[in-house]
């Protein structure tokens, strides 16, 4: 199911809720994916392949581009991003070794396939301003608190290009029947859920001069995600 939310309405909903920062400290979320990504693979189909699927399709990909992925995970994403840019630069990191080891294992089925994959921290960047023609990133501002935020979201608005494209996913508020389920397990214990909760970041993004174009809430499996479209 996909629903596009207008703005005043994203900013009356998130008030009418607590919102939940994230309580797993940021020094342990690599050992949890380490220990997670033998399993990732079956969550993430199960949950969040649609809306990734989406964020795709929001991209445009189109073959020659300069493409990052922040939190590049087992390679769900990155895989059809190399197959769409076969020569172009296509450059994925993560912090967790873990879930780098599956994506190249994943990615070691595309023969001749034009790719970087690399341990790296979204805080801190690697390489020059302005280099990128489209950053993705996958459910990692779930995990980070709000007063960090700032700090990546002014990272990835330097190595973008004037003009390129930022596409996020994030598990998001629940708008739906169920869909509380995983806001209550992350109370109980947010290492159950890999210390993700639920988030809404267009106004942060406009925060940081980011243009903001399309949000989209869709559910899957009950769990619940934004996918957001904007440009530098």
């Amino acid at each position: 199911m996909t629903q596009t939310i207008s703005s005043q309405r994203i900013h009356c909903c998130s008030g009418h809720r607590k919102k939940l920062d994230a309580r797993v400290p940021q020094n342990e979320i690599a050992g949890i994916y380490d220990s997670l990504s033998k399993i990732y693979d079956i969550w993430g189909k199960l949950t969040e392949s649609r809306a990734r699927s989406r964020a795709l399709e929001l991209a445009e990909i189109q073959n020659g581009q300069k493409i990052l992925e922040v939190a590049v995970g087992t390679g769900l994403a990155f895989y059809e991003i190399v197959k769409r840019n076969p020569n172009g630069t296509n450059i994925g990191i993560d912090i967790s070794a873990g879930m780098l080891k599956k994506a190249r294992k994943r990615l070691s089925q595309l023969s001749e396939a034009n790719y970087e994959l690399k341990k790296a921290n979204a805080f801190q960047l690697e390489g020059e301003d302005e280099q990128f023609d489209v950053l993705i990133n996958n459910y990692m501002f779930d995990l980070i608190p709000f007063d960090q935020m700032d700090a990546v979201l002014a990272e990835f608005k330097r190595v973008l290009k004037k003009g390129g494209k930022l596409v996020l996913v994030n598990m998001t508020i629940g708008e739906r029947f169920g869909s509380g389920i995983y806001d209550f397990m992350h109370r109980v214990s947010p290492r159950l859920m890999g210390g993700c909760r639920g988030i809404r970041l267009s106004e942060k993004l406009k925060e940081h001069g980011f243009n903001v174009q399309r949000r989209e809430y869709h559910q899957q499996c009950l769990f619940p995600s934004e996918v957001i479209l904007a440009k530098k």
